[in-house]
């Protein structure tokens, strides 16, 4: 079976109705980024913080998986797919994908403030747990933090992605602007004979000299016309 890996950014949820960071209208015009998603923020406002990631964990109860989420999801029938995500939301989870690697972080998902990493104190949330305050702790005593890796902080997942993106056999690029690293690195580890696929409405520099195949279209419809190409 082919293995297939899909490293995915905020086009991939926009058309679930995500905001993305980015994009004029975006939530950095709201929330400048260094308030919200650096360690140097929440040390200044954790509350401000907290606010910004339940105001995101809300939404997600509004918003659902778009059509191109179900087509990643239904590449499984015919490949060994992963999905790398440059997403902190659950929308490839929740339209099937089994086998998905969070570069920065999950929003369901809370840790310890002092030990961000530390797998005991990483605690998935249910919704109606969704509503974090100051005051709640992790197992250490620290209180809890989205577990969310902000700027300035380590990747721990990149080396987990490498190691599946170095046995691709087709890679498929969808809705990121291959702007922020290392997740733009990647296209790096793809082998060379392994076919790369590119799924953005808007033109973006890979950075890089390999032939890539463009499909000018967002999330859905761009997934609509590669099932074409390759199954």
């Amino acid at each position: 079976m082919k293995k297939v890996v899909i490293l995915s950014g905020a086009g991939m949820s926009a058309e679930s109705g995500i905001s993305t960071f980015r994009d004029a209208g975006g939530l950095w015009d709201q929330y400048p980024v260094e308030q919200v998603a650096t360690p140097e923020g929440w040390i200044r406002d954790p509350q401000l913080v907290t606010r910004f990631y339940n105001e995101r964990r809300k939404q997600l109860l509004e918003v659902k998986p778009n059509r191109g989420h179900e087509l990643v999801a239904a590449l499984e029938k015919e490949f060994d797919v992963t999905v790398v995500t440059q997403n902190i939301d659950n929308l490839h989870e929740r339209a099937g994908s089994s086998h998905v690697i969070h570069l920065h972080g999950e929003l369901t998902k809370v840790c310890s403030s002092r030990d961000p990493q530390n797998p005991h104190y990483i605690k998935k949330l249910k919704p109606k747990e969704y509503e974090v305050k100051i005051g709640d702790k992790a197992g250490d005593g620290s209180q809890l933090r989205p577990f969310i890796v902000w700027f300035g902080e380590a990747v721990p997942e990149i080396e987990t992605a490498i190691r599946y993106v170095e046995q691709a056999d087709i890679f498929i690029i969808i809705g990121t602007s291959l702007n922020v690293y290392p997740a733009a690195g990647l296209l790096h580890y793809v082998p060379a004979e392994a076919d790369v696929y590119l799924i953005d409405p808007k033109p973006v520099d890979t950075h890089s000299r390999r032939p890539v195949h463009v499909i000018q279209k967002g999330a859905s419809e761009g997934m609509e016309e590669l099932l074409k190409i390759i199954s």
